[in-house]
């Protein structure tokens, strides 16, 4: 018995640990049902509207369906990242870290863990954007290898998303002040073609929307889902998400490390 008690323990392995805290963050999404559905049905709501409503003004030949999808896919995105900012600083400020960092295990996998159910959470709510999407009229010319890249950098776009949120909730003082700071990043959606073509826009906006990552990415997106011209947006969007997931995991771990000490 007491020779029991001298073996010292030993540390799970890192793919264990994470697995183990990716359930977790799957078990509270599905706790939280009403937040998942909230980031299915802001977007779809939003697209009911420009489609229906907003729709034959911007464009009479009723192809504007056509042209918003992409942009409410990546709304669906963010709204769905947004929660893991609330979710990563409500870990952070009532006390679990703490308990956390008493096993012999990695207490930064508890982001990891997040990170991953929010990328498999948000790919969800978009396959239902996009189901919703075809039963409004939309229509792709898009064939297996469009729809596989339009995929592949859309869960590229959500990871690096999904980490910049996180970034976000380890340095905000508090879930609410997370949801606050992470909703500013909602707005640049707004200020993207996602919406209206960007030459529509004043000149002066025109700079800032033809130069932030939101709009390479519609771009490629639309590109690759209707068969659009993409120009030089594909490479601008894999940099521009490639750029902002490894700022963002390193700010992750700076942030994680100055707040919860290093493990």
């Amino acid at each position: 018995m007491n020779a029991d008690r001298n073996v010292p323990a030993r540390n799970a392995s890192l793919g264990a640990v994470n697995a183990v805290f990716i359930a977790r963050s799957i078990r509270l999404s599905l706790r939280n049902a009403e937040a998942l559905i909230m980031a299915i049905m802001l977007p779809v709501m939003l697209m009911l509207l420009f489609t229906y409503v907003f729709g034959g003004a911007i464009d009479p030949g009723g192809d504007y369906v056509d042209y918003v999808v992409p942009g409410i896919i990546l709304l669906c995105a963010g709204f769905g990242s947004a929660s893991t900012a609330v979710d990563v600083a409500h870990d952070m400020t009532n006390g679990i870290i703490d308990r956390f960092r008493t096993m012999p295990i990695r207490s930064l996998s508890v982001i990891t863990g997040h990170v991953a159910a929010s990328l498999a959470r948000n790919l969800l709510a978009t396959g239902v954007v996009i189901g919703v999407a075809f039963l409004v009229g939309f229509r792709s010319s898009a064939g297996f290898l469009e729809w596989l890249g339009a995929i592949g950098l859309i869960a590229l776009f959500i990871l690096a998303l999904t980490w910049l949120f996180a970034a976000i909730g380890l340095i905000a003082g508090s879930p609410s002040a997370a949801s606050g700071y992470g909703f500013i990043l909602l707005f640049l959606p707004y200020l993207s073609s996602a919406f209206v073509p960007t030459e529509t826009m004043p000149r002066w906006l025109q700079g800032v929307a033809n130069h932030q990552p939101i709009t390479p990415v519609i771009e490629t997106i639309r590109g690759l889902l209707t068969g659009t011209p993409i120009g030089d947006s594909a490479w601008l969007a894999a940099v521009w998400c490639l750029g902002i997931l490894l700022v963002a995991i390193v700010w992750s771990i700076a942030a994680f490390r100055r707040k919860a000490g290093k493990r």
